[in-house]
């Protein structure tokens, strides 16, 4: 694929998380995927390495649980190769605590054949 199509690709799941319609980023990650958030997994639940659909899934039902977003705007997309780079900013409120916060982040998807193969995210 180019990396136009690519960048597409890497859209459509931000479109698909804004609509709460995780089962379409789901079937757009392959079998093998690795999935990357940094963080201490004993203070945010969504942090961690995940490895195949069903960890991924795993990823998405602690954000939701733990995480009410406010905000959230993926704002420049750079492709190079199988490689899309995403700078974007956030704005949620953890449940928990009802404090909230706000960050801004580097998404970092590698595709094959339309598939997320590895995923990274950056916070600060």
């Amino acid at each position: 694929m180019n990396e136009d199509a690519n960048i597409q690709v890497v859209r459509q799941l931000y479109d698909a998380f804004g609509q709460g319609n995780i089962d379409t980023i789901l079937h757009a990650v392959a079998d093998d995927v690795e999935w990357h958030q940094p963080g201490p997994t004993d203070v945010l639940p969504w942090a961690g390495t995940r490895h195949g659909r069903a960890q991924v899934a795993q990823f998405f039902t602690a954000v939701s649980e733990t995480l009410e977003i406010l905000q959230f705007e993926p704002r420049t997309f750079l492709a190079h190769d199988d490689t899309v780079v995403v700078f974007g900013y956030e704005r949620a409120l953890a449940k928990p605590t009802s404090r909230s916060f706000e960050s801004e982040w580097v998404m970092v998807f590698t595709l094959r054949a339309s598939q997320v193969v590895r995923f990274r995210a950056y916070h600060d």
